[in-house]
Order: structure tokens, then sequence, then C-alpha cells
């Protein structure tokens, strides 16, 4: 990488690195807490996604965008220049594209904006229908086109992906890129990298991080900035050891995995005869797990922990399985590119995992979190300034290569109350955040003033909307509501 920017064929993206730093207040509005006690990292992780799919912080940070965007970006390569956003969940990218649109229409920009990700999403918050990259609300103009050719043009200037285009994606326009998830090691360096491209005329580039600590960024480069080393050898016995353990577990027999080897080699294979060979593998883990997961209810309700133990352990040993597959496949990837394996059973079972694993739903369940009494009171997205960031010098971490896959064992879910992990999370941000932090909420405070007006009801009813918007009455009341919201924060 280092040779690569001293000759001029890329670029040095880490000279324009900006972090922000955000702090945030939760409160239960008013409401009682449930004295249930719930799963802390399914809390957590609730939460930490809550926040980030809450309208008031997507705002700041899509105006953040934006002008940023105006004032720095655009203007380099004769007004040709792109940029990035990279989000952390398809969700929020539906999320975020909606919000860009509003804002830039709400100015009068010129701006063109195109949302990229796969398969579909459902989001009822944003609409009723499944979103697609097709999707009128999402990309109008995309008419069918491919992403890629049609942010080439000078329709579109920003590019908003969720796991998609982090990766072998070569637009030398990239000049920004905003990160709003949290990179680390290769995939920091690959992201980031999509801004190196050499373009005449390209001599700046900008990043605004959301979400990563520069440090991180910082040791992730450095890894691969001179030569990267490895700090051991990967042993290729790995891939034997972990076939061994998975066709101890009893789930399959070599027929069956024959069979399945059978139809995917075969040129006229078909769809419906890899369905029937795939299929009572897979049914009868679904089974297996349904079973136990039934058997654990039933005994949880008696309060058998016996029984319930058992149950459990059932459970556990069918995640491992699928997680042990999908070990395979990422060390078989990886290792028989480098290594000559003249084992047609290693590829086998490959092909067979592959099919597997996608059949297999079990392993993802999380405790359903009851956010609906969570409150954002404060909110702050503060810049931390632009640091030009020296990769050169400091501590290089060296490559670790690949242990002993498949060992892993499933741990007790830790318990707590949903009120002492939000008060954790508020600890967090102590002294962080200030009284002009404070949020007021105008859907449940301005709005619900505005309603107690016998006479606004009255007229919101009968009017057309252009009579009611000019109602007199309407601008006194929205007046002595804000006054009254403004009034009743500590």
């Amino acid at each position: 990488m280092r040779q690569a920017i001293e000759e001029g064929f890329i670029l040095d993206v880490l000279k324009n690195y900006t972090p922000y730093r955000l702090a945030f207040k939760l409160a239960n509005g008013g409401q009682e807490w449930d004295d249930r006690q719930v799963e802390r990292d399914a809390a957590l992780k609730g939460i930490m996604q809550w926040v980030r799919l809450h309208p008031y912080n997507i705002s700041q940070k899509v105006q953040i965008v934006v002008e940023h965007f105006r004032e720095n970006v655009a203007p380099l390569l004769d007004g040709k220049a792109k940029a990035m956003v990279v989000l952390a969940s398809r969700k929020e990218a539906v999320r975020w594209q909606i919000a860009v649109e509003k804002y830039i229409k709400s100015k009068g920009y010129k701006i063109g904006s195109l949302v990229a990700f796969s398969g579909e999403v459902d989001d009822k918050e944003s609409g009723p229908d499944p979103f697609t990259e097709n999707s009128k609300e999402l990309n109008p103009n995309l008419k069918g086109r491919d992403i890629r050719e049609a942010f080439a043009g000078e329709e579109y200037q920003l590019l908003l992906v969720a796991n998609k285009f982090q990766t072998g994606f070569d637009q030398p326009l990239l000049c920004g890129m905003y990160i709003d998830r949290r990179l680390a090691g290769i995939q920091a360096v690959q992201t980031l990298s999509r801004l190196n491209r050499a373009h005449p005329g390209k001599d700046t580039t900008y990043i605004l991080d959301f979400v990563n600590s520069s440090e991180d960024i910082l040791s992730a480069f450095r890894t691969y900035y001179d030569t990267a080393e490895l700090e051991a050898v990967t042993d290729p016995n790995l891939v034997f050891n972990l076939r061994t353990k998975l066709d101890a577990s009893g789930h399959y027999d070599d027929y069956e995995v024959d069979r399945v080897v059978r139809v995917e080699m075969d040129p006229k294979g078909q769809q419906g005869q890899l369905v029937a060979a795939i299929s009572p593998v897979a049914d009868r883990l679904l089974k297996k797990f349904k079973i136990a997961q039934e058997r654990l209810k039933t005994a949880l309700d008696k309060g058998d922990d016996a029984d319930a133990t058992t149950a459990r352990d059932e459970l556990n040993s069918l995640v491992l399985f699928k997680g042990d597959m999908g070990a395979y496949l990422r060390l078989y990837s990886f290792l028989s590119q480098i290594f000559d394996y003249g084992n047609t059973d290693i590829e086998k079972r490959f092909i067979f995992y592959r099919r597997l694993i996608p059949l297999l739903e079990f392993g993802r369940e999380r405790e359903g979190i009851d956010l609906s009494k969570v409150k954002l009171t404060h909110h702050s997205l503060r810049s931390q300034g632009r640091l030009p960031l020296s990769v050169d010098g400091g501590k290089k971490e060296k490559l670790a290569p690949l242990t002993e896959a498949g060992s892993g064992s499933l741990q007790e879910k830790e318990k707590a109350l949903l009120a002492e992990i939000i008060a954790k999370v508020n600890d967090l941000f102590e002294g962080e955040l200030t009284d002009d932090d404070q949020l007021v909420y105008v859907n449940n405070v301005i709005k619900g003033k505005l309603l107690e007006s016998k006479e606004l009801v009255t007229q919101a009813s009968n009017d057309t909307k252009a009579q009611f918007a000019n109602s007199p009455t309407l601008s006194e009341e929205i007046l002595n509501a804000i006054m009254d919201a403004l009034a009743g924060i500590p």
C-alpha cells in the first residue's frame, strides 16, 4: 500500500479523516418499566438499533452528510465528484434514503441519490409494502438499470449502501465516504479503499466516520501498509478435523451427501431433484430443533430443571452443528486455494453444507425486547475535528493464522432488568451531554397540546388544508404549545 501511494497508483485516503462522537440519553417517558429480566446482549443490541433507526438520529446525520458533500466534495473534479454512504443494515438504508431525498428536496438541492442493497426489506414504519432497490419510493428513476451503471452517470452523486459495494466496487470519481457502521480489520481497509482509485485531477478525499475510532482505523491500515506478515502458519489439517467432528454428529450419512453432490454436479440436474435430495436432512434437523424448543418450554412451565437442561443442551448442539458447517465452508474456501487436498470427500461436504445451511432457520433467535416505553431525551453528534492519520510508523499487528475451527460452545445468556441496562447505557455518556442536547418532542408534547384546543380540532375537521394552514388560531396555538413544552423542560 505504501509503495502504491508513493508511486501515485492509489491515494492516501486517511489524509482527511473526521470522526464524530455520538452521545444520547434514554428514558421511559414516565411509564413503569417491566420488572421482567431480559437477555442482556439482545437488549443492548435492540437499544442501539432503536437509537440508530430513530428519526431524529438519522435526520441529524443526513444533514451533516448532505451539507458536507455540497461544501467539500461536490466541487471536486469539476463538479463530477461522488460520495458513498456506508450503513449497517438494509433497514437503515431504506430510512436513510427516504430521509436524504426529503432533505434534498426541502433545500432545493440538485443532488441525485441511489440506495443499494440485496433482497427485500420489510419496514412497516416506512411503507406498507416490502422495499427493493427498484422500489419507486427509493430509486424512482432507476427503471431497472444496474446500480453501478446508473451511478457512473451524471444523474447521481450519492450512493447509500448496506452490505453491498464495500468490496470490488471501482468508481474513480468517488471522493467522499460517510461511515455509519462498525468496521474492523481487513473490512475497514477494503471499505475505505473504495476511495483510493486514482483519476486525473483527483488529489483529495474526505471521510466522515460516525461510528469507528481513529485508533481502530489506523491499526487496521497499518497491518497492510508495508508488508503483511503472518505470525504463524495455518494448519491445512484443520479441514480434516472439522470434517470428522461433523460426520460424528450423526445428522447425515455418506449416502445423503453423495445424493446432493450427484445432482449438483449433473449438468442436466434440475432444482426439483436438488430439493428432493437435501430436504430430508433439513426437515429432520428442523423437526429436532422444534421438538427441543417445545420440550424446553414445557419443562420451564413445569419447573423441571433436569428436563429443561436436557432440552437446552439439544438446542445448543444443533446451533453449534450449524455453526461448524459454516466454519467448514469458510475454512475450505480459503485453504483450498493454496492446498490441494486430493480428497473428493472434502469437497463433497463443502457442496453439501453449502446447500444445507440456508435451509436451517434456527440459530439466530433472540429474545424479543419491548422498547415501546423508551424515549430519546438527549442527543449529541459532535465532530472531533479533522485528523490526518499517518499510517507510517507505529505498532503494526501481524495477521493471525486460522486456528482450530468448530470448537466453540454456547454460553449461558446473561439476564438483567431492562431499566438497569438502559441506566448503564446512559452512564457511558455521563458528562458529555448538556441541557442544550435535550430534545423537545413535537409528536408527544406539542401535538398533544394542540389537540387540547377544541377550536383547532373543529377547524381541522371542517376546513380544507389551505384554510387550516392559514388559520390565525393555528399559529397562536402552535406558539402557546411550544412555550408550554419549553417550560416543561427541567
